[in-house]
């Protein structure tokens, strides 16, 4: 399997899991959001953790926490802080479609930061892709009325943490057990808030329920592996694929989102949103096959280099 590939079924597996993730969260919708986010934090640096170490990895991590990339990593465990909490909340809320549309804007705003900052290329159909992409979310956007502040937010920053994944140079387990090691200790401090003084508790969402039953217990435990194994694709998919590819597979995640969100959540369907699916799902087969069609170029184009170049040498 080539690291192409490889990319791809990275990118379809992330994508999948994660558009399946609401169901964890609404199952859970008794617990707090900034609970949930403490606990996903710190088990999924247990998670990693003990990978690193039963690799014999800690020195590769110690380098990347404290090295010339700690910045990076700092700012990329700031964005998806940011994006989990706030997809949390949206969920539990009974905003998931709201949710499910950010990751359907993800992709413009993911595929604009690697044309400007990556200097990657659009081709032939993509554009007609990207322009009707750009109208489903207008129409999606004219139907709620308002400004989506819940779906623009996570897609700002879902596509700023995927941009410098793209740079970090370091593995997909070591570089998210080093987003989530800087924080762990806020985790650790709300923690404490939440069981000794009810941080972030409700009427409906009583706070510290972490040993309060087995059962919320290993549900909270679980958080780190809904949180970490999504992450693991999407950082080898990022390091393998250009960003505009990835963005564009967001619609994975986004679509099962939103079918999630209307048939087992039963949020509302509109009119608005059967003008826009459409309109994205031809986007995405249109940028999928330009895709498949500059890759068959690109083999074909080493293809006669190599044949060049073996006739050469023989000539010689």
């Amino acid at each position: 399997m080539t690291e192409t590939q490889k990319g791809w079924v990275a990118l379809l597996l992330a994508q999948t899991l994660w558009g399946i993730s609401p169901l964890y969260y609404k199952v859970m919708a008794m617990v707090p959001a900034t609970e949930i986010l403490a606990h996903r934090t710190i088990w999924t640096f247990v998670l990693f953790g003990i990978w690193i170490v039963l690799k014999g990895r800690l020195g590769e991590f110690w380098r990347l926490v404290s090295g010339p990339q700690q910045r990076k990593v700092i700012f990329a465990a700031l964005f998806i802080s940011i994006n989990w909490g706030l997809f949390i909340y949206s969920v539990q809320s009974g905003q998931a479609l709201e949710a499910a549309f950010g990751y359907y804007v993800f992709p413009l705003v993911a595929t604009l930061v690697g044309v400007v900052v990556f200097k990657e290329r659009l081709y032939g159909l993509q554009y007609v892709a990207i322009v009707l992409a750009v109208v489903a979310v207008l129409v999606l956007g004219i139907g709620i009325g308002s400004l989506p502040w819940i779906a623009l937010t996570l897609a700002v920053t879902f596509s700023i943490y995927g941009a410098i994944k793209k740079t970090l140079v370091a593995g997909p387990f070591l570089s998210v057990a080093a987003e989530v090691v800087f924080l762990v200790p806020l985790a650790l401090i709300g923690l404490v808030g939440i069981h000794l003084y009810g941080w972030g508790g409700t009427e409906t969402q009583a706070a510290g329920n972490f040993g309060t039953s087995w059962y919320m217990s290993l549900m909270l435990i679980a958080s780190g592996v809904v949180t970490g194994v999504p992450l693991i694709f999407f950082a080898a998919a990022a390091r393998r694929l250009p960003l505009n590819i990835v963005g564009m597979g967001q619609y994975i995640n986004s679509t099962i989102q939103f079918l999630i969100a209307v048939f087992i959540f039963s949020e509302p369907f509109t009119h608005w949103h059967a003008i826009a699916m459409p309109l994205i799902w031809s986007a995405l087969a249109l940028y999928t096959i330009e895709v498949l069609r500059q890759e068959r170029s690109a083999r074909r184009a080493r293809k006669a280099a190599t044949n060049a170049s073996t006739v050469s040498t023989v000539s010689k």
